[in-house]
C-alpha cells in the first residue's frame, strides 16, 4: 500500500549536534523544554535523525512519503532557517519528501513574504502552528492575514492542538477547542489539518460540520488507546483522517526504543478496515495537497 506519514519534524545539522545549547542560543525556551525533555528512566522522549535517517525509518515502516513539518518557532528567522532547510530536503529526494513552511506572525510582512516564497518553491502547506504557544496574540490580525493567504494560494495549514482531558506533560499549553472552531468558520476557503485529533475533536460527531478540517494522528499511541482509530472514524468518519506519526518522537517508550514508526504503521492497519486504510494512509492527504 502507497503509504504518506503527514506529521513528521525535521531539524538541521546544527541543532541536531547540540539541541539544547541551540535552543537556548536562540532563544526558543519552550522548543528546547518540549524536544529535549527525558522520561522517568532517562531516556529522551524523541531523536534527533538526519535526513537519511528519516529515509532508512520511512523504508522500514513502509511509507513511501513523509510530509515535512516546521515548528511553532518563536523568533522570524529561525521559521526562515529551516524553511531553507526543508527546500533542501525536499529538493534532494523530491519522490520522498513534502514540506510544510514554519511561519511567525511577528513581523506580518515578512510572513507574508514567507508564504509567498513556500509556495512558489513547491511547498505543500503551512505548519505545524500554535497561536496559543508562542508570544504572539492568537486573536492578532496576523493570523487572519495568514489563514487569509493560506486560503488564496490554497496551502493548508496544520495547528498544533492539546486534549485538555489528557495527561499533562512539562511544556505543555492548552490550546481551547473554540478557537479552531471558530478559525475554520472564519475562513472557509483555508483548508485545515488539527493534528493530534484535534485534542479529541475528532472524536465528536458534531466536527463533521467543518467541511475545511481534517484531522491527523499524530503522538496518538502517547496519549490514547488504539480504540482512538475506532473512535475517530465514528466521529468525523475516515474521509477526514489522516495518518501522521510525529516522528522522531518515542510513540512507545515502554517497548520500543526506536521512534515506533513501523508499530505505529501496524497499529492503525490493525484497526482500520481495509477501505479506511486507503483513504487514511493515502487517498485523503494526496487529495488535500495535490500529490
Amino acid at each position: 500500500m502507497d503509504r504518506i506519514d503527514a506529521h513528521v519534524h525535521l531539524y538541521p545539522p546544527g541543532v541536531n549536534a547540540d539541541p539544547g545549547v541551540w535552543g537556548s542560543a536562540h532563544r526558543e525556551d519552550h522548543w528546547a523544554t518540549l524536544c529535549t525533555r527525558v522520561r522517568a528512566d532517562g531516556s529522551l522522549v524523541q531523536g534527533f535523525p538526519s535526513v537519511d535517517g528519516l529515509l532508512r525509518e520511512m523504508d522500514g515502516a513502509g511509507i513511501a512519503r513523509s510530509v515535512l513539518l516546521g515548528w511553532y518557532w518563536n523568533h522570524p528567522d529561525n521559521a526562515a532557517d529551516q524553511n531553507r532547510f526543508f527546500l533542501e530536503c525536499i529538493r534532494a529526494h523530491p519522490d520522498r519528501l513534502s514540506a510544510f513552511a514554519a511561519l511567525n506572525p511577528r513581523d506580518g510582512a515578512r510572513a507574508q513574504a514567507e508564504i509567498r516564497w513556500a509556495k512558489e518553491n513547491g511547498f505543500a502547506g503551512l505548519g505545524e502552528l500554535s497561536p496559543h504557544s508562542i508570544s504572539h496574540p492568537v486573536d492578532a490580525p496576523e493570523w487572519t492575514e495568514i489563514f487569509a493567504l493560506a486560503g488564496e494560494l490554497r496551502l493548508p495549514v496544520n495547528l498544533h492542538t492539546a486534549d485538555p482531558l489528557a495527561r499533562s506533560y512539562r511544556g505543555a499549553i492548552a490550546t481551547p477547542r473554540s478557537w479552531f472552531i471558530e478559525t475554520a468558520h472564519r475562513h472557509p476557503e483555508t483548508n485545515f489539518v488539527l493534528a493530534h485529533w484535534g485534542g479529541g475533536l475528532a472524536f465528536e460527531p458534531s466536527a463533521r460540520d467543518l467541511k475545511n478540517v481534517w484531522f491527523d494522528s499524530a503522538a496518538s499511541p502517547l496519549m490514547y488507546k488504539p480504540d482512538a482509530w475506532n473512535r475517530a472514524v465514528a466521529g468525523v468518519g475516515p474521509d477526514r483522517l489522516i495518518f501522521g506519526s510525529d516522528f522522531p518522537l518515542r510513540l512507545y517508550p515502554r517497548g520500543d526504543t526506536g521512534s515506533g514508526m513501523p508499530a505505529f504503521v501496524r497499529e492503525a492497519a490493525a484497526m482500520l478496515a481495509m477501505p479506511d486504510q486507503a483513504a487514511v494512509f493515502s487517498g485523503n492527504v494526496r487529495r488535500l495537497l495535490a500529490l
